[in-house]
């Protein structure tokens, strides 16, 4: 597997829980670099935009109302198979099926307040990282 890089957000309802410290610590224990983490608060518009893939769903209102709510985690994660390994780490998206010791299954409410955000493959991790980051803002194994 290749190294890459993959886009991780700690939701608002995490951020909340202090849970960002025992999150970041799973993916460092499953073998993932942090390589940027910012602290951001998405206004409406910017939630609004990064979800835009979901715009024509019956949950946009609400997940972008929520994803505004207060302030959230972002993160670059880095390592082999970064992507598949991050959505291991994170479990699947809802709580209740996803697998123990996961992310989701140990924090996650409900299938919207899952803890947890990860880019589903490298396009859209490609995507979602320019969302948040500048190039200079990465520290990785390039550097």
């Amino acid at each position: 597997m290749a190294n890459e890089r993959t886009l991780s957000i700690i939701k608002p309802e995490a951020v909340g829980r202090r849970l960002i410290g025992a999150i970041l610590q799973k993916f460092e224990q499953g073998g993932l670099k942090i390589v940027a983490a910012k602290m951001v608060r998405l206004d409406k518009k910017k939630a609004e935009a990064f979800y835009a893939v979901h715009k024509d769903r019956p949950f946009f209102s609400s997940l972008t109302n929520y994803m505004s709510s207060g302030p959230v985690l972002v993160s670059v994660l880095e390592g082999e198979g970064a992507i598949a390994k991050n959505r291991e780490i994170m479990g699947a998206t809802d709580p209740a099926k996803a697998a123990e010791g996961t992310i989701r299954r140990q924090w996650g409410v409900d299938v919207e307040q899952n803890s947890v955000h990860g880019s589903d493959g490298p396009e859209t991790a490609a995507q979602e990282i320019a969302f948040f980051f500048e190039p200079d803002d990465i520290c990785g194994s390039d550097r």
